[in-house]
């Protein structure tokens, strides 16, 4: 079975509006980092923190990836999304995993900034 790298953002819309933290953080590797805004990071714990206040807001996330660049593994997504009023275009980098599933490495919803 063949898993399209653009999966990982449509996996992470589904957390997202599920609400469920645990499934939101699935979608990193577990040392994927998270750009909360631009010029910060957060990993780990801070990781899950800085999504809980994205996931606080209570609005629903749609995702469009407009480009997928896959090469040996490892994938560069640009995606377009919307929250709400507010909309931005992420720039992120996924892995495949060894059971198929790409996770994230580098998400970073403000990409374009």
């Amino acid at each position: 079975m063949t898993i399209h790298p653009a999966s990982v953002a449509h996996e992470f819309a589904a957390a997202f509006n599920s609400r469920d933290p645990r499934a939101v953080d699935a979608v990193y590797e577990p040392g994927g980092l998270f750009v909360p805004e631009p010029g910060t990071t957060a990993t780990g714990a801070a990781r899950r923190t800085a999504n809980q206040r994205f996931l606080r807001l209570g609005l629903p996330i749609d995702v469009r990836p407009r480009h997928v660049y896959e090469h040996d593994g490892i994938a560069l997504l640009i995606v377009d999304w919307t929250i709400g009023e507010v909309t931005g275009t992420a720039t992120d980098v996924a892995r495949r995993a060894a059971d198929g599933r790409w996770r994230y490495v580098i998400d970073n919803p403000f990409g374009t900034a």
